[in-house]
């Protein structure tokens, strides 16, 4: 489905919080995009690993407690996309050269799901980055990030560190309870539709390009992220739900004018530091105009 979670309708607003609660029926989201975006794991897992796959040699008990999670997740909730004959969910339609179930348990169970997984682990400095499977980051390396703190993971976010939105997030982790489930989103904008994205968001220029034609090659990528104790070790899983649409099908949709408009007044709310974060800077103003200009289609009676 496109744009199935659009927070920059007006519904969430940037650089918050935002987290609600979510029943475990929708923990995670396998969708129509299940084989193409494991296929993409495997290749990464394949020729970059040690770009996507990090984990402290202690960890391997949450490791394993998490791949029983998401074993038992899918098989209740998610049966019809899932060959459930041996004994690990297997995506349906995807190829066995991409699905490996003799690795180490976080890169198992990652490999059964679009989201990534990560873990973290308290420690005097707060939560810090202590495993992960990340294939698909939004502008950020595991590599630099691997074994951080949430405050040094969140160094360079507009008014996270120092401000009440890091003393929040860090009290959420610290009272997060056993079985409890938690989400939030956020969105940005590339202009390419790879899911693996280390570097820093950067948006080609062309100053003859037309406004329509800019927003023609953009892609709108919305992280819907959840949090969730895990019993035995007490880390907290942390998984990560990319869904990455070409903004020209807003066009088609249903609720265009709507979704068009909530994003173009979050554009023009952003503050610099906040456009420079999201790599929005220079095509702040023409990004604007374009979604201004963006109607329905005509019907003709």
């Amino acid at each position: 489905m496109s744009f199935k979670h659009t927070p920059y309708d007006g519904s969430k607003q940037p650089f918050t919080v935002g987290l609600e609660p979510v029943s475990e029926a929708f923990w995670l989201e396998p969708d129509d995009h299940i084989a193409e975006h494991l296929e993409r794991k495997g290749e990464l897992l394949r020729s970059n690993r040690d770009a996507v796959f990090r984990a402290e040699a202690d960890t391997e008990q949450a490791q394993q407690e998490t791949l029983a999670l998401v074993v038992d997740h899918l098989q209740r909730c998610h049966a019809e996309r899932y060959d459930l004959s041996a004994e690990l969910p297997r995506p349906r339609g995807l190829t066995s050269s991409a699905f490996q179930d003799d690795d180490a348990p976080l890169v198992v169970a990652a490999q059964m799901v679009q989201e990534d997984l990560v873990l973290m682990r308290p420690s005097p400095e707060g939560y810090r980055l202590a495993a992960a499977c990340l294939c698909f980051p939004s502008s950020w390396s595991l590599v630099q990030k691997f074994g951080q703190s949430m405050h040094d993971i969140h160094l360079g976010v507009p008014g996270f560190n120092g401000a009440r939105m890091g003393h929040v997030v860090g009290r959420i982790f610290e009272n997060l309870k056993t079985g409890q489930l938690i989400e939030r989103y956020n969105w940005s904008i590339y202009d390419d539709p790879d899911l693996h994205h280390p570097q820093p968001k950067r948006i080609a220029t062309d100053t003859a390009e037309e406004d329509a034609a800019l927003l023609g090659r953009l892609f709108l990528r919305v992280e819907r992220q959840t949090l969730r104790r895990l019993e035995g070790t007490g880390d907290i899983v942390f998984t990560i739900k990319v869904h990455h649409d070409p903004m020209s099908a807003l066009r088609a949709h249903p609720r265009s004018s709507e979704l068009a408009n909530g994003l173009r007044q979050q554009l023009l709310d952003l503050e610099p530091d906040q456009l420079a974060y999201k790599g929005l800077t220079e095509h702040q103003s023409r990004l604007a105009d374009a979604l201004q200009d963006l109607s329905p289609p005509s019907t003709v009676a």
